[in-house]
Parts: C-alpha cells; sequence; structure tokens
C-alpha cells in the first residue's frame, strides 16, 4: 500500500503535465532497469542569477552629482543623485535588491539635459544559460513609465539579438506599426512581435508602475484562460515551428528610447524632469535542459542542469561519451502524458541503462555494430559514407542539419556554427537569415554577421545607419531637421522627403508650381521664357536700327 502512495506521488504532477520526475526503477522479466520521462525543473525567478550590464557609460546618474524634479513636482527640484553617498546613490544593483519597509529603491538615469540628443539607456540581462520563460516579465518604473521603448531578446548569448515586444505612446509614429494587444493573437499567430500602447501613455498616477511583457496571455492561447490545460500548450510546443523558442532566450535587453514626459510635448525650460528610474525586473523562469533534467542548481558561477538520460552538458545538450549509439534528441512533450524521454543509449541497450548495470544484467549479450563505421564520423549528422579512391579518404555522404565537409563538420554557406552547441548537435548550424534587401547576398560570417550594402547596419542588415532611413532597403535621408535644407518654407519629414509648402514642388520644395490655382510657372519654365523673349526683343530692335 505504501509503494502505491509512492507511486501516485510521483505519477500525479506527471499526469498534470509538470513533467517533475526523470525515471524510475522498474524490475521485468530482464532484470532491473531506470524506465526514463520527460522531465524539467520548476520555474524560479531568475534576476538573482543574472549579470546585469547598463550603458552607455556614464548613463548612470550621480557622476557627478546633479539634482532632479519629479512629474508631481516639476519646480521642486530638491532631490540629489550622487554616487559617492550611500543615501543618494542609484546604482543597477538596486533594480535587483529586496525592497525594506515599502521603500522603494532604484537605478536612475541622468536626466534630459542634453535635450534635443536622445536620451537613450540600454540595461542588459545575461544569464549564460538558455532559459525558459514561464511568467510575465515585468519591469517596474519609478516617476512614470518611459513613452518609447523595446525589449530584445538573445539566444546565443548576446552575440545577435532580436526584437520581442515594442512599446510606445504612439507605435505608428515611433516604429511604424499598428498597436496591437496580446489578447487579440491566435493559435497561429501566438508568437508574433508587438507593439503595444497598453505601458506608455501618461496615465499621471503613481500607480501606473509597471511594464510587462505578457508570457501568460499568450500561453492562455492554447491552455485555457485559468491555464488550466497546460497540456495543450506542450503538445503545441512540439508541433508549431518556432513557438517553444520564442519563450527561450538566454539575455534579455531592455532599450530606453525616451523617458515619461508628463504631457505631450518635452518642456525645454525644466530637463530636470525627465529621467528612467527602474525599481524592479521580475524573471520568472526554468533552466532549458532540453526535458533532460529535473533540477537546475548554480554551479562554478552559472546554472547547470543537472542532467538524466545519460546526457550532458550545461542544457543536457548531447550524450555522454558512452552513450553515442545514436544522434542526441531532445526529450518531447508528447505523447502526453509522460512524453518522450529519447534518452542516449549505449550499444545494444533500448533502454539507455548505464552500461555496469546493463554487464551485470546479461554479462554474455552481444552488442551490436553500430551503423557508422569507426572511420566514418560524421557526428550523428549522416550514417553514410563513401570511399574515395583516389584520395584514399572517406568522407560522410548526404549530411543533414544544414551541415557540409568531409566529417559534417562545417556549415553549408548561408548558415553559421552555433557556439553554444556540440559538433554532433542537430542545431550546430543557424540560418544567417540576412535581410534581402539590405545585405549584399545571403552568406554571413562565423558570428552571424552579414555582409551589408551601402548604409545598411546590424547583424541582419536590418537597420539604417545614421543619415539613412528604410524604405526597401536603405536611402540616404533627403533633408535633415537641423539643416533646414528643404526651401521655401518646406518641412522635413523623418528625414525621408520634404512635404512643401502651397505653391512649391520639388525633392527639396525648390520649384514654383505651374497650375489652375498657381498661375506662375515653376522658376526655371519662367526663366527660359523670360530670356526668348529679352533675345527676340533684342534682335527685333537690332533690325529697326538697320
Amino acid at each position: 500500500m505504501l509503494s502505491l502512495a509512492t507511486l501516485l506521488v510521483h505519477c500525479l504532477p506527471l499526469a498534470m503535465g509538470h513533467y517533475d520526475m526523470c525515471k524510475s526503477w522498474v524490475t521485468s522479466d530482464v532484470g532491473p532497469s531506470w524506465e526514463f520521462y520527460a522531465c524539467q525543473p520548476k520555474p524560479m525567478v531568475l534576476k538573482e542569477y543574472a549579470m546585469v550590464k547598463v550603458d552607455p557609460p556614464g548613463i548612470t546618474c550621480g557622476d557627478p552629482p546633479e539634482r532632479f524634479c519629479t512629474h508631481e513636482n516639476p519646480y521642486l527640484c530638491s532631490d540629489e543623485c550622487d554616487a559617492s553617498n550611500p543615501d543618494l546613490a542609484h546604482p543597477p544593483s538596486l533594480m535587483f535588491d529586496r525592497e525594506k519597509e515599502g521603500l522603494a529603491t532604484y537605478w536612475q538615469s541622468v536626466t534630459w539635459r542634453r535635450y534635443p540628443e536622445p536620451l537613450v539607456a540600454n540595461i542588459t540581462l545575461s544569464w549564460n544559460k538558455s532559459i525558459e520563460l514561464t511568467d510575465d516579465i515585468v519591469v517596474t518604473f519609478e516617476y512614470g513609465r518611459p513613452t518609447v521603448m523595446m525589449l530584445e531578446k538573445s539566444l546565443d548569448n548576446g552575440r545577435t539579438w532580436h526584437p520581442y515586444q515594442y512599446y510606445a505612446d504612439d507605435c505608428m509614429e515611433a516604429f511604424v506599426m499598428p498597436s496591437k494587444k496580446v489578447r487579440d493573437l491566435s493559435a497561429t499567430s501566438a508568437n508574433r512581435v508587438l507593439c503595444t500602447e497598453e505601458y506608455s501613455r501618461w496615465a499621471g498616477s503613481k500607480k501606473e508602475k509597471n511594464v510587462l511583457f505578457e508570457v501568460r496571455e499568450r500561453f492562455a492561447i492554447f491552455a485555457g484562460p485559468d491555464l488550466g490545460k497546460m497540456e495543450n500548450l506542450y503538445t503545441r510546443m512540439e508541433s508549431a515551428k518556432g513557438l517553444k523558442d520564442f519563450f527561450t532566450l538566454t539575455d534579455l535587453r531592455l532599450r530606453l528610447l525616451r523617458p515619461a514626459l508628463g504631457g505631450t510635448y518635452v518642456q525645454r525650460e525644466n530637463l530636470y524632469k525627465y529621467f528612467y528610474a527602474i525599481s524592479n525586473i521580475e524573471v520568472t523562469a526554468r533552466c532549458k535542459c532540453n526535458l533532460h533534467a529535473n533540477a537546475c542548481n548554480f554551479r562554478d558561477g552559472g546554472l547547470q542542469c543537472e542532467c538524466e538520460h545519460n546526457t550532458t552538458g550545461q542544457d543536457c545538450g548531447r550524450c555522454k561519451k558512452n552513450f553515442r549509439t545514436k544522434s542526441w534528441r531532445a526529450g518531447s512533450y508528447t505523447p502526453t502524458p509522460h512524453g518522450s524521454p529519447n534518452a542516449c543509449a549505449v550499444a545494444g541497450s533500448a533502454l539507455g541503462m548505464d552500461p555496469t548495470i546493463h554487464a551485470t544484467i546479461s554479462a554474455s549479450s552481444h552488442v551490436p555494430e553500430t551503423e557508422e563505421k569507426a572511420d566514418c564520423e560524421c557526428y550523428g549528422h549522416s550514417n553514410r559514407c563513401s570511399y574515395i579512391d583516389y584520395l584514399n579518404v572517406v568522407t560522410c555522404v548526404s549530411c543533414k542539419h544544414n551541415t557540409r565537409g568531409q566529417h559534417c563538420q562545417h556549415c553549408r554557406l548561408g548558415y553559421y556554427r552555433n557556439a553554444s552547441a556540440e559538433l554532433d548537435d542537430e542545431s550546430v548550424c543557424i540560418e544567417c537569415n540576412c535581410n534581402q534587401l539590405g545585405s549584399l547576398h545571403d552568406r554571413c560570417n562565423e558570428t552571424g554577421y552579414c555582409e551589408c550594402r551601402r548604409g545598411a547596419t546590424g547583424s541582419k542588415c536590418d537597420d539604417c545607419m545614421p543619415d539613412y532611413h528604410w524604405r526597401q532597403g536603405c536611402h540616404p535621408n533627403v533633408c535633415d531637421e537641423e539643416l533646414l535644407i528643404c526651401q521655401n518654407d518646406g518641412i522635413c519629414h523623418h528625414g525621408q522627403r520634404c512635404i512643401c509648402a502651397s505653391g512649391f514642388k520639388g525633392t527639396l520644395c525648390q520649384d514654383a508650381k505651374c497650375d489652375s490655382t498657381h498661375r506662375n510657372c515653376d522658376s526655371a519654365s519662367s526663366t527660359v521664357v523670360s530670356s526668348a523673349l529679352l533675345l527676340l526683343c533684342t534682335l527685333m530692335l537690332s533690325v529697326v536700327d538697320v
């Protein structure tokens, strides 16, 4: 009876989709062995394990000391930030500390004293480990939420970045995107990157502090409003391309692009009330262990999966040395409720048992040869080899997983090496994804950076350099707000074109209009006609004189 109760304790979480048990010891006709299950660590608050970086240099207030005011009392600027005084300092560590007696402690930027130069700050959280989000990301701002900001993520320890969500008081103006809410998404668009205006408009209330990246609402698309059907979400993650990776990251970056204004425009006479202040960043997630571990601990200065299923590595991303009969595979949530462990196996073992246990059970059993020959090492990306007689070499045939080379050890053109993956990992090669309009070709270098066309920049050539704008590629700016290149009172619009005053036309509004409304022809035509009339009159006078 006791053993039945113990079994129920272990199996109930699995039935609920928690996947918190990796294996159990079972006895069969052939002897005792491990029975494996797909498993994963429990979620935890991960902010205390993150390394934080704030840039650009000098963006944190207090060096030199400066005063600041708030939107509630914009002309009572008696507050001070001083990095040399612990009571007046606002270092980045205060974004992750525990609040004492309800008193908020926070990181703070310098004020917008250099307006109109943009006040931009980047806050990067790095775990040096793949994690999977399990709840909303919550960023708590003091003294007003930014009017423009964006959240980015990296899957390769900060080498490349991808947008996660845009935030603005006017999405169309800030990012040329319509505003959309997560609750408007469907099952086919659950991993879409959005721009939201929900957290950026000035509310005038101290209670409006939080900015969210809504993970639970995206989960709810599949698991229901109360997240009571998580098995539906897990099943969908196995079948929907990119859905599991959408919630996976190694780094987060918060890009603060314009502070809270407290109104509709910037008051230049009082720039000390514009700044950023963050008291908390909450990230709830689990270590990504590829469904091969149910525990993750902080060891040797970083998070490490406690790998089961004969796997090893920081993310349990490869098979142990003596268990490489077949290619490594991540565990699977399906079929429910136990999933598929896809355990690494030693030759001759279907269950992936430890070789010493296997020898005890069947000392006389024959160990079959693997599919690959000993001199045909393809790192699991092919099981076929060919002998080239005149070169006297054995080479792999039909390399998979976007690999190439004699041993499938290189990446195909258009792909680059995933530095965080072993050579036998199916995801060892990552697609370059160069922007076709911004890059010269679809190939990239060994770090994933594409070769950009003139004016384009970014790792994927999907951004423009200063003085360029994006319009089916990067084009030089026509005009400039400061230099006022537009003529005849024309207004420069986002550097892309001049909006001409009534009566003028042309790229720089340099020509006068000539139509039914404006009687005068354009300046060039008028000059030609006037010159012709002058020449004709001169000739006629010459004839009369003769």
